[in-house]
């Protein structure tokens, strides 16, 4: 069995090892860090040798650290790392390079079919009807986007989005609100097999598939992290936030998930008070007062242009994993058209949590 899994940050480990009567066999670990001594990398497949095959990721970390020679250093990997490239091998977890990725970057929409076109996709991909999907959203008007089970009217304040033209719309992930202004934001889908983040937690999850962006904005200058659990942050503020949904398959089949993101290209943030009440409350317990040293746009940081920006984040996927130019087909828009009517832009649907 084979996994490979890049750490946060970090480097890339691979693991290859056998599945004997329950025990873990021929553990090999390997990859692109720095280790010393020599002598901790046989240390570690020996710590690995004979665990059973059901131990869990933390588990499986302590029995590395309590085997690693006094004075290891390790740079670019972590036992928890070589942990979870472990539970990926066990799990049979695919990587990004084992698909054929199609990019989809259409005219503007309405916020209720991009929420439509997110499940429609996703579902398409757990189906095995689509490749996996990296799709760059444009916005046909300003939004507020509120997470699946966020309270409507805690969150929003319906008089200053109605007085701004704000359409209130209900996504199908978790997660907190998202302030969207056509030109100030940048938002993409993943569409994924679930075997892809086989073997991870859900928010180890979170830090694979924000992994690919991360190295985009290093290209552009900007030093970003992951923030556990789904916000990308630099040392001037918050810039993203993601927000995922599982999507069971056709007959229990191994399913999809849904990883979306969006990105504060510029912000106008005394708007986005106005319009949002949690914002108030969350920028009162740290004491800030002003959103703008919360939230710092990638305009400044940059220097690009959004469509620079997006032009750059598309290379660098492309030049990581390939990405072929693709289209939403009849079928698909059709199916979203239909659900961005009956349920996305209903009032039942974005007021189910009243």
């Amino acid at each position: 069995m084979h996994g490979e899994y890049k750490v946060p940050g970090g480097k890339l480990v691979v693991v290859d090892l056998d599945d004997h009567d329950g025990v873990l066999r021929d553990v090999r670990v390997a990859g692109d860090f720095f280790l010393e001594p020599d002598e901790a990398l046989p240390a570690i497949d020996r710590a690995l040798e004979g665990a059973p095959v059901t131990a869990e990721a933390a588990e499986l970390a302590e029995r590395i650290e309590a085997g690693l020679p006094e004075g290891t250093v390790m740079y670019g990997l972590t036992p928890e790392g070589v942990a979870v490239a472990v539970r990926r091998a066990l799990a049979q977890a695919t990587d990004w390079t084992d698909y054929d990725w199609q990019l989809i970057h259409e005219q503007p929409q309405h916020p209720a079919l991009h929420m439509a076109l997110d499940e429609v996709l996703t579902g398409e991909v757990a189906a095995g009807r689509r490749p996996p999907t990296l799709r760059v959203w444009e916005w046909g008007g300003p939004a507020v986007v509120i997470g699946s089970f966020q309270s409507l009217s805690n969150e929003v304040d319906a008089e200053a989005a109605r007085h701004h033209g704000m359409t209130v719309v209900r996504r199908i992930s978790g997660g907190g609100a998202m302030f969207v202004e056509p030109g100030d934001t940048i938002t993409y889908s993943l569409s994924v097999p679930a075997s892809l983040v086989s073997g991870l937690s859900f928010a180890d999850s979170y830090a694979y598939l924000d992994d690919w962006v991360l190295g985009a904005l290093d290209d552009m200058g900007v030093k970003a992290w992951y923030q556990p659990l789904n916000d990308i942050a630099t040392d001037a503020g918050k810039i993203a936030g993601a927000a995922q949904k599982r999507v069971v398959g056709p007959q229990g089949g191994p399913g999809a998930v849904l990883h979306h993101v969006t990105m504060s290209y510029d912000i106008d943030a005394d708007k986005m008070l106005e319009v949002l009440r949690i914002g108030r409350e969350k920028l009162s317990d740290k004491g800030i007062r002003s959103a703008r040293k919360r939230v710092d746009p990638l305009r400044r940081q940059t220097g690009l242009s959004r469509e620079a920006v997006i032009d750059r984040m598309i290379g660098s996927f492309r030049a990581r994993y390939g990405l072929t130019v693709g289209r939403i087909t009849g079928q698909e828009l059709a199916r979203a058209e239909e659900l961005a009517a009956t349920k996305f832009a209903s009032q039942e649907w974005t007021a189910r949590v009243p």
